[in-house]
């Protein structure tokens, strides 16, 4: 390991075919969409700036397209939730963002499934996507996104979970492609499948104060991997790996080639369990597919179960290593330190 230096005017009209109500709010207008009303539609009468209020409820077999450059999509009165119930875009997702700026507020996305395994609650094409309580659950892919340069994608206060047992498919709670920019934080997983938790190509990742917890019922492989490096920061993060995981190694930093010209990880004050009897490598990295002047810092980290040599830092670093018998400290909240 080399040296361990990371959102006009209102409309009286409604909606064609659509019990949508709308009022002005600000610069845009407020379109509420009720369970059994055409989101496709409502997307499609959508205008830049608006906001699609989608009323509680189950919206079922209802999924859409995106090509405003500025859009809000928000559940109101309660928990609003896209079943996919065999709906799909374009063989993609429930909700396809080809660019703009999208705000994606308090709604749910269960059930995708497409013709190629990889559906997704959300598929994320470019521009920039803010997340902010939200939920992915029985998806092949809970967000999943392009590889494209300038994106940037924000995900604050949301859930990923319960991702579906097909045998022979990898089943990734996010997936992040390459893209400029990452930022994670206040988020849970848990009960991965054969992929990871979390997966990102960006070339800059904000990890912070999230819980990926995969328990006893889980089977993901990686908690985390930046499979091309980039500049990385895992911060105030609790991570524990049940012990029906695929891949002994919590946290996976250059395992892929084409790494990102400058890469570096930094790991500091969060909580690292392994809930397994086996040695986990819990933070690991591929020196010779990072570059010559990649680096890996650890620092104020605790981590609890057995682990494998050098994954783990250094006690000078204040970090500091337990048996799985204080797996409770583990699980107790970590510092979360400002951004």
């Amino acid at each position: 390991m080399r040296r361990r230096s990371l959102l006009a005017a209102a409309v009286a009209a409604p909606i064609a075919a659509c019990s949508t109500h709308q009022e002005a709010v600000g610069t845009g207008r407020t379109l509420r969409v009720a369970p059994g009303d055409s989101l496709a539609r409502a997307v499609a009468a959508a205008r830049d700036g608006d906001t699609l209020a989608l009323l509680a409820g189950v919206h079922a077999g209802q999924a859409a397209v995106i090509t405003q450059g500025r859009l809000t999509l928000r559940g109101e009165g309660g928990k609003a939730v896209l079943l996919a119930a065999g709906a799909e875009a374009e063989g993609k997702a429930l909700i396809v963002v080809r660019h703009g700026d999208v705000r994606i507020e308090d709604l749910e996305f269960r059930g995708t499934r497409v013709a190629n395994g990889n559906g997704a609650g959300i598929r994320f094409e470019g521009g920039k996507l803010t997340l902010r309580r939200c939920g992915f659950f029985d998806n092949e892919m809970g967000l999943l996104s392009a590889n494209v340069a300038d994106g940037e994608l924000s995900i604050e206060d949301c859930e990923f979970g319960a991702a579906p047992r097909h045998a022979g498919l990898l089943h990734h709670l996010l997936y992040v492609g390459r893209m400029a920019r990452l930022s994670l934080t206040g988020s849970r997983f848990s009960g991965g499948w054969r992929g990871h938790l979390v997966k990102s190509r960006a070339a800059v990742n904000h990890i912070r104060c999230n819980q990926l917890v995969d328990g006893a019922t889980g089977g993901a492989s990686y908690l985390v991997d930046l499979p091309n490096g980039g500049q990385c920061w895992l911060q105030g993060n609790l991570l524990a790996q049940g012990p029906a995981t695929q891949n002994v190694a919590l946290v996976a930093f250059g395992a892929e080639a084409q790494a990102h010209p400058a890469s570096h990880l930094v790991v500091t004050h969060n909580h690292f369990l392994n809930d397994a009897e086996a040695p986990a490598a819990f933070v690991r990295s591929w020196p010779e597919r990072l570059p010559t002047d990649a680096s890996l810092r650890l620092a104020n980290n605790l981590f609890v179960g057995a682990a494998i040599d050098g994954s783990w830092g250094r006690p000078e670093d204040g970090n500091r290593w337990r048996p799985l018998t204080d797996r409770q400290q583990a699980l107790s909240p970590p510092f979360c330190p400002a951004a």
